[in-house]
């Protein structure tokens, strides 16, 4: 089974080279931001909790995120493995993911961590609030408050997944396809 980590700040691109992947090479695509809209969506108590937080541009408590994530998990028992987009994003939670994988015999194949600066951060956020109508990415100090949250609760997985020695870095700069093209190198050298 192949598991992949997209990492991350919001906005890097971890949506678009998920949904590529996931034609390639017939994956599963876990997003927790998606998973999390769907509950609040159909109002479901994990939902409305996850909202709480979400609006306040703030993480999701562990405990809601790890419910979900396994629910719709076990929704897929026939998947070729999984892309995790936006999962983990603490220590906690990378912990947890290595715990709820094992328990199924399987594990994290690598980590694919899309690099991108601040700025190009902030410009492709207040866009797609624009055309989304996603209230987390209208306000510029909401969308701040997230990329310090990244860097302050997430960032440090690296340390984690680069121990490993499945962590690979990514330009999230530049052209879609060029990125796609470096993302498949990665995954064709791992698959080969």
């Amino acid at each position: 089974m192949l598991n992949i980590i997209i990492f991350g700040p919001p906005g890097c691109g971890k949506g678009t080279q998920s949904n590529l992947m996931i034609n390639r090479y017939n994956l599963t695509h876990l997003s927790t931001g998606d998973i999390f809209r769907k509950n609040i969506k159909e109002k479901s108590s994990l939902g409305e909790l996850a909202k709480k937080y979400m609006d306040q541009g703030q993480l999701v408590p562990d405990q809601i995120t790890i419910n979900m994530l396994s629910h719709e998990m076990n929704t897929f028992k026939d998947s070729n493995g999984f892309i995790f987009d936006g999962f983990p994003r603490t220590l906690d939670q990378a912990k947890a993911l290595d715990n709820l994988l094992s328990n199924q015999n399987q594990k994290i194949s690598f980590v694919l961590s899309l690099n991108v600066s601040e700025e190009k951060l902030l410009i492709r956020l207040l866009l797609r609030g624009k055309e989304s109508g996603r209230v987390d990415d209208q306000s510029e100090s909401i969308i701040k408050n997230r990329i310090d949250v990244y860097k302050k609760q997430t960032l440090v997985l690296k340390d984690y997944y680069e121990k490993s020695g499945h962590f690979h870095q990514i330009n999230g700069e530049g052209e879609i396809n060029e990125i796609t093209n470096n993302i498949f190198k990665v995954i064709d050298n791992y698959i080969d």
